[in-house]
C-alpha cells in the first residue's frame, strides 16, 4: 500500500509519497485464517515519484499495485520516459508543444498496452492509481490529473480541478489524511447507516450528508498564494502523519519508509526535494562530471 499526495497552488505543484511496498501471498485452500490474502513482507524502498520527461515540468506518483505482471511500476514508467525522450513521434508527443491532457492520455494508453501483455487472471488483480501533475507547454498554471487502473483496465484520465483552482489530492491508504483535512473518517457513513432506524444505505447517506459535513468540518489548508516551500512542508507533514498513523494502529506497517518529495514549477521545472538512492552518488558520477587527476 502507499500514500500519495499532490498539492497544487498558483506557484507550482508538489508531489509526495512514502516508500513502502507490500508483498502479499495467498494462503492455501483450507487454511484457517480470516483472510487468505496475507502480508508476507513490507519493503521500505519502493520508488513512487517520477519525472516523466527529463528536464520537463511533468511528474507523477503511483499508488496501489506495485507491478504489472513481472515488471515493477518503477521500471515501466522509466520505459515510458525513455520512449518519450527517444521516440516521441511514435507517441504523438512534441517536447516543444504539448498538453497535460495529451500526456495523461499517453500514460493511460501505455498502461493499457502493458496490462494487455499480462494473462487475464493476473491482470484482474492489478489495481493502481496515478496522480499526474505538470505544465502544458505553453501554459502558465500547473494542472492536476489522475489515471486509474481497475482490475487491469485503465480508465479514462480525469482532470482533478481547473487550472486556476488550487487544492489537495491523495491516493492509497489515506484515512488519516481524510480525518485531518475533511474532519471525519471515511467509515463514518457506514456507522451512521447501521444506527439509523431502519438501517440505511451508506452510499445514500454519503451523497446526502457528505457535502454538508465537509462544508462544516473541512480544514482550509491550501491557498493559491502559498509559497512552494510551505506547500513542501505541508506535503511532508501529511505523508509523515499517514506513516505514524499506520505505525501505531494494529496491522503491518503498509505505509512507511523514506518520504520522497518533488516540486514542479513553470521556470524551475521538476526538482527533487527529498530522494533516496540505493547507490552512492559520489561513486556514480555522470561522464560530464568526472574529474581526471593530473
Amino acid at each position: 500500500m502507499s500514500v500519495a499526495v499532490l498539492i497544487s497552488v498558483h506557484d507550482g505543484l508538489v508531489l509526495a509519497a512514502d516508500s513502502a511496498s507490500t508483498l502479499s501471498i495467498t494462503a492455501p485452500p483450507g487454511t484457517t485464517v480470516p483472510d487468505r490474502n496475507l502480508v508476507a513482507n513490507v519493503y521500505d524502498n519502493a520508488n513512487k515519484i517520477f519525472n516523466l520527461v527529463k528536464g520537463e515540468p511533468i511528474g507523477c506518483i503511483t499508488f496501489g499495485s506495485g507491478n504489472i505482471g513481472n515488471a515493477s511500476i518503477g521500471t515501466l514508467i522509466k520505459d515510458l520516459r525513455r520512449k518519450l525522450s527517444d521516440s516521441p513521434k511514435e507517441l504523438d508527443f512534441n517536447v516543444k508543444e504539448y498538453t497535460m491532457e495529451g500526456v495523461a492520455n499517453i500514460l493511460a494508453k501505455f498502461l493499457k498496452d502493458e496490462c494487455e501483455k499480462v494473462e487475464q487472471p493476473v491482470r484482474l488483480n492489478t489495481n493502481m492509481g496515478f496522480l499526474l501533475g505538470g505544465y502544458s507547454k505553453p501554459g502558465d498554471l500547473g494542472e492536476s490529473w489522475s489515471v486509474e487502473i481497475q482490475k487491469g483496465v485503465p480508465q479514462s484520465p480525469k482532470k482533478l480541478r481547473q487550472n486556476h483552482e488550487v487544492g489537495l489530492s491523495w491516493g492509497g491508504a489515506t484515512e488519516v489524511l481524510q480525518r485531518i483535512v475533511m474532519g471525519f473518517s471515511p467509515q463514518l457513513f457506514q456507522v451512521l447507516a447501521e444506527v439509523t432506524q431502519p438501517p440505511q444505505n451508506p452510499d445514500a447517506l454519503a451523497s446526502q450528508l457528505g457535502p454538508l459535513i465537509s462544508a462544516r468540518l473541512q480544514a482550509p489548508i491550501v491557498f493559491a498564494p502559498m509559497p512552494v516551500q510551505d506547500v513542501i512542508d505541508l506535503a511532508r507533514f501529511l505523508v509523515h502523519s499517514a506513516i505514524m498513523f499506520q505505525r501505531f494502529t494494529p496491522g503491518p506497517n503498509i505505509v512507511g519508509g523514506p518520504i520522497e518529495i518533488a516540486a514542479i514549477t513553470k521556470h524551475e521545472s521538476f526538482k527533487w526535494i527529498s530522494r533516496k538512492h540505493y547507490y552512492d552518488q559520489s561513486l556514480n558520477l555522470e561522464p560530464s562530471h568526472v574529474v581526471i587527476d593530473k
